[in-house]
């Protein structure tokens, strides 16, 4: 077993004040346009005045290769030494499939910060992006080593001001994150550790995230499950219920962490056939906090799906995809399209279960 974690995390109170170290760089800064025209990421540039700054904030929900493409000929039009990602996980992609796509053309190793402005993705530790093909709606993910971040700051002043949606979103989004790792077939001491801390973070920090906007405490906290929860997939890897989610985002348009809430219980019923998953999603709802030392297995599992159960209620999230307002007719057009590319995404290859094409047809159907 090998743990390689090159990214070099700072996080904590004022922790942009870091940036104060670059002097004199070409930066391109990659955000959204919601961030830029708001001025969020003034937080961030304020701290970097000793340079020369570029921006690119044509950012879609769903990173395309086209976007990529542009920030990719701004970044060498610029010259620039440094990506800066400031937003989500969309953001902080696009950076990554910019580091990706133009590696055979880059003369010079170009330092990768990433800041995100959401607690969901994991994406500023891990080396995986997620892009968008627009001609056939398929999400392709992209893995390497050099695109993984050299720094992720994690300042929860980039987060106070959250839509409630968004909180949700990306807070199932982490819980997604950590059961998955937790069951992979690459999972691991070191990543089972992460997993646990992240959950455990997530059912005492959610809520009150979402609750309460002056709760900065708990905002921090889902900041850091969001990264441990990260480094967790980035060993173990993931399973079904993102190779799947992917699938509904990229020809539904539905958000990432909606998309895997709608799934999380199915694909837990369903992976239970496995005998070792089904115990250690029992271990895990007990290392967690929401199922006693003395429940069976059984019960442990239970509680643990009637806990994302009520954090979605909680949350006034959407459980299926007719409350989406997504035709039932056009769905069913999608349904052996989406099955075909869901087996072919890369995070279907740790799952504890093999899956056929009829299993996910059924599982598809079962959520509309």
């Amino acid at each position: 077993m090998e743990i390689f974690d090159k990214t070099r995390v700072i996080f904590g109170k004022d922790s942009l004040k870091n940036l104060n170290e670059i002097k004199n760089k070409d930066i391109l800064v990659i955000t959204d346009e919601f961030l830029y025209k708001n001025k969020i990421t003034d937080l961030v540039t304020n701290n970097l005045k000793d340079n020369n700054i570029t921006f690119f904030y044509e950012i879609n929900p769903d990173p395309s290769l086209s976007v990529v493409s542009k920030a990719l000929s701004k970044l060498l039009r610029k010259n620039c030494e440094y990506i800066v990602a400031v937003g989500g996980g969309s953001v902080i992609d696009t950076a990554k499939g910019v580091l990706y796509f133009g590696k055979s053309l880059f003369k010079k190793k170009h330092i990768f910060i990433a800041i995100p402005t959401t607690s969901g993705t994991g994406s500023e530790v891990t080396s995986i992006a997620v892009i968008k093909d627009e001609d056939t709606n398929i999400k392709h993910l992209c893995q390497s080593d050099e695109i993984l971040p050299d720094v992720a700051i994690l300042d929860v002043n980039l987060t106070k001001n959250l839509p409630q949606s968004i909180i949700a979103n990306t807070g199932i989004d982490v819980l997604t994150h950590s059961i998955e790792a937790y069951v992979s077939t690459q999972s691991n001491y070191y990543s089972d550790a992460l997993c646990e801390k992240a959950g455990e973070l997530i059912v005492k920090n959610l809520l009150l995230s979402y609750d309460d906007k002056e709760n900065i405490k708990a905002k921090e906290n889902m900041h850091i499950a969001s990264m441990l929860a990260g480094l967790a997939f980035q060993n173990a890897g993931l399973g079904l219920n993102h190779s799947i989610a992917h699938q509904i985002g990229g020809f539904l348009h539905i958000p990432h962490g909606l998309a895997n809430g709608i799934l999380i219980n199915k694909i837990i019923d369903y992976n239970c056939k496995c005998a070792k998953a089904k115990e250690k999603y029992s271990i895990y709802a007990k290392k967690i906090g929401i199922s006693d030392e003395n429940d069976n297995k059984e019960k442990s599992i239970i509680k643990l799906k009637y806990f994302v159960d009520i954090l979605q209620n909680k949350m006034n999230m959407p459980k299926n995809i007719s409350e989406l307002k997504v035709e039932l007719n056009s769905y069913n057009r999608l349904i052996e399209e989406m099955a075909n590319s869901a087996l072919l995404d890369n995070c279907i290859s740790t799952n504890p279960v093999n899956v056929l094409i009829s299993d996910v047809i059924k599982i598809l159907e079962s959520i509309y």
